[in-house]
This record gives C-alpha cells, structure tokens and sequence, in this order.
C-alpha cells in the first residue's frame, strides 16, 4: 500500500518530531506550520502567535505497519492534549494540541482517537480537529532538529526524553527496533 501522510500539532515541533521519528512505519516527519491566515510563515512570526499557524508535523507512514489510528493514539498518549495552547512552558495557540485530517476518513479517525483519550480522562482533551488549512515546511534547519542540533539545545534536553520516556513505556508496541 502508498504512504500516507497525517499532520498533527502537540506543541513544538521539535518534540512531536523526535516522538513520531521512532514510531513504527513512519517513514518521514517534517516540520511546519499549519491553520493560521498568513501565506509563508517564518519561525519568528509563527514564534510570536499573530499568525494563527500551529507548530506541526507533517507524517509519512505505510498503513500496513501502523494503522492512523494507532499513530493518533500514540500522538494523543505522548503529548497532554488537556492542556489548552500550551505544552508545558511553550504558551500560545501555535502550541496548540490539533489534527488536520486531509480527508473524511482521517477526520472520523481524529474524532474516534479523541473519544478514546476522553474515555480514559474523563474527558479532558482539547484537542482541536481543523482544515482543511494549507501546510508550510518549516525552515531547513528545524527538520530532523532532535537528531542534530536539538541534542545540545537545553530546552530540547529538557522537554524531548520526557515525551519518548512516554513513548517507550506506553507504546512499546510502536517503537521502532533501533529506537
């Protein structure tokens, strides 16, 4: 079967990358920027909350290996979709917890991951369902920022192990072998 893609917003991008970088049948993650009203957002103006864009990934994954709605259960479990625009101390509607479907079928599978983080917290998510929105790559040097540059970065030490710390014990089932 073709790739798919799924984008998805759980505050910054570098740390929703570094998770879905370690995912089984995920073949790319890119970094950008989603849902806001300005065409070609830079960092800095997506950074300063006036353009309404969300950080996101953009990921590619074979559905013979992890289906959307395991990816979207991993996404959901790996970041708090309780907290509204924000993650932690990154504040503002850029850091928002959202899913862009790009058809029918992702939003109904967006709708059913929701229901079932609600199910099992009470229904705290906020996590918003939107698009269809134009997508925006995100500059060349945020892309694979984990695996690079992101390894010295003390915000990136401090915020990413605690996400894939998520990942390794929720979701072992997902992680990829060299993870």
């Amino acid at each position: 079967m073709a790739i798919q893609q799924a984008i998805i917003a759980g505050g910054c991008f570098w740390c929703t990358e570094a998770v879905m970088n370690d995912v089984i049948g995920v073949t790319k993650v890119e970094s950008g920027y989603i849902g806001g009203d300005r065409p070609d957002p830079t960092y800095k103006e997506v950074c300063s909350g006036t353009t309404g864009h969300a950080e996101a990934v953009r990921v590619g994954f074979d559905p013979e290996v992890i289906s959307l709605a395991d990816l979207l259960d991993v996404f959901m479990g790996t970041h708090d979709p309780s907290q509204l625009n924000r993650q932690g101390n990154d504040v503002g509607t850029q850091y928002r917890s959202a899913i862009f479907p790009l058809d029918d079928a992702q939003r109904e599978a967006a709708e059913a991951a929701i229901a079932r983080w609600n199910e099992e917290h009470s229904g705290t998510a906020v996590t918003t369902i939107e698009g269809p929105a134009e997508w925006y790559p995100a500059e060349d040097y945020h892309q694979e920022y984990w695996g690079g540059e992101g390894q010295r970065n003390p915000y990136c030490q401090a915020t990413i192990p605690p996400k894939l710390m998520k990942l390794r014990k929720s979701f072992q089932k997902y992680l990829k072998a060299d993870a």
